[in-house]
This record gives structure tokens, C-alpha cells and sequence, in this order.
């Protein structure tokens, strides 16, 4: 969905503000003067941190060597699971770069004591070329783009300072969701109505916001947008891989862009 998140922010952006990262797809796309980077996962963070002050050579031949000296291929799970304790004893970023390219569905998951434990991809995940040129890519980008990176709480993240140039996007998890990132009661109602109440007060100060969901299992975000006279731009959109999962999985899915603008 990202060409059609994209063709539906405003043009003339200065400070983009991606306040759920994630995977840094949307805001690495963005086209402003200043990327504000925040999320919770300090681990993602530092990795992305990491991309953007080390050589792309150097981490190639970093990578193909931890390829090498543990076996990883889509077949070595014992590989996998010598390379996936080496990293919880070191935590290198780039090391948790690599082991995600040989995870189950390339997912981030940790365990209470900040351990990464997602199994292995089996005939399915590795650092193929199309994957390593999508990092290549990636990185250059990143690189070249001026971004600071934050690992806050979307509350404390100090956005009010924002003029009308510039733009706030969310991309929170989504309720009654099964992805890996909301389980145990990750996003609750009362995180939902915060985040909610956050989007009213920027757009009470003329700050603009973007904010992606799914009305499928977000049953009351349509009449808050109401309520508030925002906009509500549908999306085409079917989740075909196991990073999502609805519970009702004979409902169909209702991607929206909800903005003030």
C-alpha cells in the first residue's frame, strides 16, 4: 500500500514525523527536509542508527562472513539457531539484521529478557540478492537523508512544536489484531484513545497528521473520524502474508488513510 499512502500526503512536507517507524518503509520513501524517526523498540532504533553511520561495504562483508562462518541458508536450522544465540550474547545490530533475514518471515520478536526468539525460516527466508540489493538500496538512501532517530513512548515524543509544513504519520498497532508486534495485550484501548486524543490536539494546533488503520478490527475508529470531520480515504489492500492476521478471517480487510488535510 505504500504507493497509495504516499500519493495521499501533501506535497510540500518539511518535517515528516514517522511516530511508529516500524521498518522505516514509509518514512526512508518520504520526500522533506527532516525525517524524525521514533520507536519503541530500541533494538530496530539502534540497527537503523547503525546503517546510517557505518560503510555499506563494511556490512556487506560483515554479513557474508557470519553467512559463511555459521552456514546460514534456508535449509541450516542448526546454523540458524548457533548464529540467533550468538547475537543474544552479543546484540550487535547488524547481527540482528542478519538473523531476521533467516527468520521466519524475516519477523522481529523478543522474549521477556530482550532475547530475540523467532524460529527459523525454512525453505523460505534468507539473504538472497534481490534482498541484499533491497538493503543496498536501503542504506544509500538512509544515508543520504537528513534523519534523527528516537525511541520513545509516542506520548513523549516532544511534537508540538510542529508548523503547518509539516506532517505527523502513525502507523500504530492495530486492536484486535494477532500480529507478533500486539501480542500479550500489546496496543490497548486506553493506548488507542491516547493516540486518538493526541491526533485531536495536533490538529487543533494546524499540525497535519496521517494515520493508517483498519476499520475491520478498529470497529470505532470510523465515527471518531466522523466526529472530528477528518478524512477517510480507503485503501485497496489483502493481507496475503502471515505478518497480519485479522481473528475473523472471513471478514474483509478496510485499509484506510485517515488525515486532517
Amino acid at each position: 500500500m505504500l504507493s497509495q499512502i504516499i500519493s495521499l500526503f501533501p506535497n510540500d512536507i518539511d518535517t515528516f514525523v514517522d511516530l511508529f517507524g516500524g521498518g522505516f518503509n514509509v518514512g526512508i520513501n518520504i520526500e522533506a527536509n527532516k525525517v524524525y524517526y521514533n520507536d519503541k523498540l530500541i533494538q530496530v532504533v539502534d540497527m537503523l542508527e547503525y546503517f546510517k553511520t557505518h560503510s555499506l561495504d563494511e556490512m556487506l562483508n560483515q554479513i557474508d562472513f557470519w553467512i559463511r562462518e555459521y552456514e546460514l541458508s534456508k535449509t541450516n536450522q542448526d546454523g540458524y539457531i548457533r548464529f540467533r544465540s550468538y547475537y543474544n550474547q552479543n546484540k550487535n545490530p547488524l547481527c540482528l539484521y542478519t538473523l531476521i533475514c533467516f527468520a521466519f518471515n524475516n519477523q522481529i520478536r523478543f522474549n521477556s529478557s530482550g532475547n530475540y526468539n523467532m524460529p527459523f525460516g525454512k525453505n523460505r527466508s534468507s539473504f538472497n540478492p534481490t534482498l541484499r540489493n533491497k538493503f543496498s538500496k536501503f542504506v544509500l538512501t538512509l544515508q543520504n537523508k537528513q534523519c534523527d532517530f528516537y525511541d520513545m513512548d509516542f506520548k513523549d515524543l516532544h511534537i508540538y512544536n510542529l508548523g503547518s509544513n509539516d506532517l505527523v504519520y502513525c502507523d500504530p498497532p492495530y486492536l484486535d489484531s494477532t500480529a507478533t508486534y500486539n501480542e500479550n495485550g500489546g496496543w490497548t484501548v486506553g493506548q488507542e484513545n491516547e493516540l486518538r486524543d493526541l491526533l485531536v490536539d495536533l490538529n487543533n494546533k494546524g499540525i497535519r497528521f496521517a494515520l493508517s488503520n483498519n476499520l475491520t478490527t478498529n470497529t470505532t475508529l470510523q465515527d471518531w473520524a466522523v466526529h472530528n470531520q477528518f478524512n477517510i480515504h480507503y485503501l485497496n489492500n489483502t493481507y496475503g502474508n502471515c505478518n497480519y492476521h485479522k481473528k475473523d478471517k472471513k471478514s474483509k480487510d478496510i485499509e484506510v488513510l485517515i488525515t486532517n488535510y
